[in-house]
């Protein structure tokens, strides 16, 4: 069975974690994606604790199912092997500050004049216009100058980091699977390709879709932890437990508070569901003293036969065995493989994605690409 992507060709001169993760997804559903990387040196990622093998865990996860070819485009022979690569290829990821590409000769208004239908995807942290544009930045930049960080914390504390890469992953990796996906099935239509401008700041601005619409309507500006699902109602929130663990309560509806409020055996708060402030924050306290009263196992089986959207705090450990990601396949062991993988979360009924090679050593398909190319062992 051929996998969805089976026809495509990605070279990918990305690192660290918004490209690879990108290109994963692609890879993971059949696309031949080729990372070119620097000679000796390679992904920074690879340096990375713990390894697993010669390289680092996080890197084996992110390039798996792809391959490895070493380019110095700063040479100019190895740079001709990059634009023959170029003729061959279906999309180009690359998540330099813009202007780089340009200066080595190889943006994609030179790219295209090689090869019409090709997709260019660049992902930045601020896009390829606007003032920013050449700025640095991390994740915790991005997030700060989409107003999301100001929201992250509790009320009079100061913002604190989230413990994921918001603007990385979701308002770049995935940004660009969907941008990427999108102009090939353009191509189909139009038999060209084109230029996919990926801002993780704008894919981060874009998270805000429960916080910044109401403010533009009303220039009402929300404030931290007084948000509906950050910290402002009792019925959502974290209570800690009388073994010190954490139980997590998403009682956002009357239905699920009326059994919440069942299982603590405080039906008198159900009216109070949407009471002002000043009643939450008495809630939360009475309740966060009931919780404190039961271990998480003892709250986790009275909960058990009450629909209260009321989970425990996992802790990796647990997650990895979890029944039901053990049941969903997102932590796998697969023959051949090396470690265990992070499974995949998007699941096609007729096509689904494979976990089929390991990460690629630094340059192992240098032989294979090259050959393929008519270049000659040893003149690279």
């Amino acid at each position: 069975m051929n996998l969805p992507l089976h026809n495509i060709r990605v070279l990918d001169l990305s690192r660290l974690l918004p490209g690879p993760y990108c290109t994963m997804f692609l890879a993971d559903f059949g696309a031949e994606v080729i990372k070119i990387e620097e000679p000796n040196t390679g992904d920074y990622a690879r340096l990375e604790e713990p390894k697993l093998g010669t390289d680092s865990a996080i890197f084996s996860s992110l390039n798996r199912n792809k391959k490895s070819v070493t380019l110095n485009l700063k040479s100019e022979k190895d740079k001709e092997i990059f634009l023959e690569l170029v003729k061959t290829a279906d999309v180009v990821v690359e998540s330099f500050r813009p202007g780089v590409m340009e200066r080595l000769g190889l943006d994609y208004e030179t790219l295209k004049t090689l090869n019409s239908k090709i997709i260019y995807c660049a992902i930045t942290g601020y896009g390829q216009t606007g003032p920013y544009a050449n700025l640095p930045g991390h994740d915790l930049n991005y997030i700060s100058y989409a107003g999301l960080l100001n929201l992250q914390g509790e009320r009079h504390r100061k913002p604190f980091p989230p413990a994921v890469q918001i603007a990385d992953i979701g308002g770049g990796s995935l940004m660009a699977v969907i941008g990427i996906l999108l102009a090939i099935q353009a191509r189909n239509s139009t038999g060209k390709g084109q230029f996919v401008d990926i801002s993780m700041l704008d894919g981060a601005v874009s998270w805000l879709q429960t916080t910044l619409p109401n403010y533009l309507a009303n220039n009402h500006p929300p404030v931290r932890g007084e948000l509906p699902l950050s910290g402002e109602k009792a019925c959502y929130e974290v209570y800690e437990t009388l073994d010190q663990r954490y139980l997590s309560v998403g009682a956002l509806e009357l239905k699920f508070w009326t059994e919440f409020c069942k299982g603590i055996e405080r039906e008198d708060l159900i009216e109070f569901l949407d009471a002002p402030q000043s009643k939450q924050d008495d809630m939360k306290n009475q309740i966060g003293m009931i919780i404190k009263r039961k271990t998480l196992e003892e709250w986790i089986g009275i909960y058990t036969n009450l629909e209260a959207c009321v989970s425990p705090v996992l802790a990796f450990e647990e997650l990895i065995n979890n029944p039901q990601i053990t049941d969903r396949q997102m932590i796998r062991e697969v023959p051949g493989i090396n470690g265990k993988q992070l499974g995949i979360p998007i699941k096609l009924s007729d096509t689904p994605g494979s976990i089929y090679s390991n990460a690629p050593l630094l340059g192992e398909h240098n032989k294979e690409i090259f050959d393929e190319l008519g270049y000659v062992k040893g003149k690279i």
